[in-house]
Order: structure tokens, then sequence, then C-alpha cells
């Protein structure tokens, strides 16, 4: 039998554990999924939308619980309140264009033919989601799979083991059925031998690229559909028009929060040379700043890194471009005790042949460099093996326009960053991964096209 730990990031204690579930029992879990599947679908969908949403009403009434909880397990700083606005944004938007977005799409209703595409559920869909932002990452998944039709198995990262139960608890305390919606522990082994299996009719994963990776090769030869979302290394480009002030508390946070661990978190920045100086001393006091410490504690702006395995890349990184001639600007804070307590850092003089600005960190560090012009923006922003967000920073709309369609990326920001808006397709290109969650395009995602060609004989 496999345990499943969580290893809070505070002090290293053993926070939660589970037991993976056996082979047998994963297999009957996804048994119990399809079975219960084509009752799910069968209800109005207005039925569907409502049990969603009071499900998610549930997970917002055990909101004093979770925010110290997600603290302990992955170290996010209880001042901020946990995710439940998110998370209740994205659920409620994709409740609201649900019948829109479900609709057929009728092509010819006449006294000759019924032409139209509908759209069903894939059936079973598997939800592995990660511990950065573990309810706002499954939401996006769950919410729209329940309420097309499908069921959903949720696996959760062990780092937030206890995400998963928090939520089948609310869902099916709000009636959604224990079978239409099951959490489950599993080991890596297991995961895998059920996609191959095809336990599964559609896979959403959030994490690595070689989690990606393992998640396809799982797969080979099933054609089971795939949504992957894996890394990031995604730039700000600050042209000499931007409002600064406004550019550097944006793009900085972006950097920062959550200790850096944000899917779309900011981890390169380019500025316009006239700009450059100014913007890194406001952002180097802006760093300067933050409090490094307790999670728990609500005078803590930074929290320690989930897991010292993630500190240690990112000390890596910056240790070895300062090796190279970059400058460091934050000096060790206090409470940065060498493991996943780490100091934020600024670094200036930083190239593209440094780790730190072409790897992903997923930490609380980014490079900013100097640059003349967009031609020359653009060639570092697509200097990147990922693409999910760009975030550009100019008052001429035209001008971000014309940029933002040369960027090999999945959402281009002007004025902002770091956000996902529910009405928008979350995409990446790249080895940041493929397909799309949320808007309009979620649901198709999470559906199958039927087409229908009826010829009607005449009487």
């Amino acid at each position: 039998m496999t345990t499943l730990q969580c290893i809070s990031p505070i002090d290293g204690s053993v926070y939660a554990e589970r037991a993976a579930l056996s082979a047998h029992a994963a297999h009957a879990a996804a048994t119990r999924a399809r079975d219960a599947q084509a009752a799910w679908a069968a209800r109005p969908l207005a039925e569907r939308i409502a049990l969603v949403q009071a499900g998610v009403a549930a997970v917002g009434a055990m909101n004093d619980e979770i925010v110290p909880e997600l603290a302990g397990q992955m170290g996010r700083p209880v001042r901020f309140g946990g995710e439940f606005g998110g998370f209740e944004e994205r659920a409620n938007h994709m409740a609201t264009i649900a019948a829109e977005a479900l609709a057929p799409i009728g092509v010819e209703d006449s006294d000759a033919f019924l032409r139209q595409i509908i759209r069903e559920p894939h059936g079973v869909v598997l939800v592995i989601a990660p511990w950065n932002y573990p309810y706002m990452t499954a939401i996006n998944t769950v919410a729209p799979a329940l309420i097309a039709g499908n069921t959903v198995v949720l696996k959760h990262a062990t780092q937030t083991l206890l995400v998963g139960e928090r939520m089948a608890r609310a869902f099916h305390s709000a009636g959604i059925p224990r079978d239409v919606f099951q959490n489950v522990f599993l080991d890596h082994a297991t995961t895998s031998d059920l996609i191959g299996a095809r336990a599964f009719d559609f896979v959403n994963f959030t994490g690595s690229v070689a989690g990606g990776q393992a998640m396809e090769r799982a797969a080979a030869g099933t054609f089971v559909p795939m949504g992957l979302e894996l890394g990031g290394k995604d730039p700000g480009y600050v042209m000499e028009d931007a409002d600064l002030d406004t550019a550097v508390a944006v793009l900085i946070d972006g950097a920062m929060f959550n200790s850096g661990q944000c899917c779309c978190g900011i981890e390169r920045i380019y500025v316009h040379e006239s700009l450059f100086d100014a913007f890194v001393a406001k952002s180097v006091a802006l760093v300067n700043s933050y409090v490094l410490g307790d999670p728990r504690d609500e005078a803590t702006t930074i929290g320690p890194m989930a897991a010292r395995r993630f500190a240690d890349t990112v000390r890596g990184q910056i240790d070895a471009a300062v090796a190279a001639g970059a400058t460091a600007h934050i000096a060790r804070m206090a409470a940065d005790d060498g493991g996943c307590y780490l100091t934020p850092q600024i670094l200036t003089g930083v190239t593209h042949d440094m780790a730190v600005m072409r790897d992903e960190s997923f930490g609380p560090v980014v490079g900013i460099m100097p640059v003349r012009d967009d031609a020359e923006a653009l060639a570092l922003m697509n200097d990147s093996p990922y693409g999910l967000t760009a975030s550009l920073w100019t008052h001429d709309v035209d001008r971000a326009l014309r940029i933002g369609a040369q960027v090999a990326t999945g959402t281009i920001f002007l004025n902002r960053a770091d956000y996902l808006d529910p009405a928008l397709c979350w995409t990446g290109c790249k080895t940041t991964g493929k397909g799309g969650g949320l808007s309009v395009i979620g649901y198709h995602n999470l559906t199958r096209p039927k087409s229908y060609h009826f010829r009607k004989l005449q009487k």
C-alpha cells in the first residue's frame, strides 16, 4: 500500500497523509463513475447547474477552515484569504453561459431536412489538479464538466492532499451523487494504468512538462482527448509610454505573489531602456517592503515555497546567474532558512544564456532586462519554449495589438497580468500544452460534437 504524505512547508512536519487506492479499488471507482454518467447527463441542464452552484456555495461556507489549511499544506499567507473569490467567479460564469454554449447548432429545419450539431458529454472526466491554486485550478474543469453532463474523478496533488476531500464533501452535501463526483487518492503508476486502460474519456492535467509527457505516454494509442496546461515562463514588456508605477506594482506582484508559484506568474521583464533604471529602483523598493515569514501570521506578505526541492531549484538558478555576472538586488531576509523560506529576488545583468531567463522558475525571482525597441522585445519574448501569457504595457492599444499578434502565447494582457478571465479561453502553446479551459471553448473541449442529418419523408 502506498501512503501519500503532505509535508508542510511551515516546519517540515507531516500535515496530512492518506492511503492511495489499490489498483482494484481505483478501477472500481472509475467504473462507478461510468455507471452513473448516463443518469446524470439525463437530468435537466438547469438541475445540474443548480447542484454545481450549490456545491460551490458549500465550499465557500468552509472558507474559514480552508484558509489556514492551505497555509499549512502549501504555505500561502492567511492574510490573502484563500481562493474562494476566483473559485466562485469561474464556476458561476460557466453556469451562466452553459445553456448557450451547449445549445445545438442549427443548420436547417425545413420541411425537407433537419440538420444540426449537438454537444454530447465525453463521459468520465479525470481532473488532475495542481497544488499552487488547488481550488481554482480544479474548478476550471470540475464545474463545466459536471454541468455538461460528465461525471468527474478528481485526483489532487499530494502537496494539497485535503482539497479534493473538501470539494467532494461540499458537492455531496449539496446533492451531487457520490459516484458523479469522486475524489480519489492515486499514486502515479495507478493513474497511468487507468489512463492506459481507457477508464476515462477525457483527461485534464495541470502540472509540469514532465507530468504532461507522462500523461501522453500513458494514453498512447487510446485516443483519449486531453487538456494539458504545463510549464510557463511568462514575459512582461514595459514600453516607453507605460504607466510606470502601475506597471511596477502589477508586474512585481505577478512575479512574487504566492511565492512566485503561479501558472501565469511573470518570470521575466523587458523594459524600454528609457525607463529601465526607474523601473528597477521602484521594483527593488517594493520587494524590500515584503515580510517573509510564517504564513499563519497576518503580518506575513510572502510565505515559504511549497517544498524544499522547489526552493532549491530557484536558489540554484539565482546562484548560477550571479556567478555568470547577474546582480541580485535583494539582501537575504532574516526568515530565509536555506529551506522552504526563500528571499524574493530581483536580478539585473541577466541574459538568455542563464537558466533563470530560460527555464521555468516557479518561484519568487524575476530577471529584468533593458530593450531598445519593440523588435528586440519581441525577439526576447518569443525566445522561450513556453507560451501561456504575455503582458504588454503601453497607452497605445493599436501598438499592443500589432505586438500581440506576433507573440507566441495563449493570452495577451495589456496593462495587467496574472489574471484568468473565465469568459476567455485559458490556453497555451508550445510546451505549455494544448487544449483550452473555461469560456465557451471550455465546454466544447469537455463535450464532443454529434451531427444529425434527418431527411423528412413527406406524407
